[in-house]
């Protein structure tokens, strides 16, 4: 629901637009009179907003460690690369198809071997198309 609402709030409202326009080109997006530094003041309250609510809706599931975070660095990396950097669609697509092959897996393959396989899926993305799948260029 956050990555649709994300993409709707990127594409769509003039606000999303400026945050584009200002990661593309933070001079040019000043030259058109955008206010820069607002603009990344809303794009980085957005993004604490959403790791706030990932990490909340994390803690009602996994009880709370030093090390809680551990296994997901590398799965939301794969998740990134194989959907296409800079694309939240891709995001999307790029989780459900890394979860979707994660479950099909595990019926043959113990769970331990996942992070093998994630790392595997990455640098095979890596190697055939390192834009990601949804990439725009």
């Amino acid at each position: 629901v956050f990555t649709l609402w994300l993409y709707y709030f990127l594409y769509k409202t003039w606000s999303g637009k400026a945050i584009r326009a200002v990661s593309m080109n933070r001079d040019a997006a000043e030259l058109m009179g955008i206010n820069t530094t607002m603009t990344l003041a809303l794009a980085f309250g957005i993004g604490v907003a959403l790791a706030m609510t990932a990490g909340a809706l994390t803690a009602t599931i996994f009880p709370f460690t030093l090390l809680s975070g551990g296994g997901y660095e590398l799965k939301s990396f794969v998740i990134c690369v194989l959907g296409g950097l800079g694309s939240p669609l891709g995001a999307l697509v790029g989780g459900l198809i890394l979860g979707l092959i994660e479950n099909l897996v595990t019926l043959k393959i113990p769970t331990s071997y996942v992070p093998f396989l994630e790392f595997a899926i990455l640098v095979f993305i890596l190697i055939v198309k390192p834009t990601g799948l949804l990439a725009r260029r």
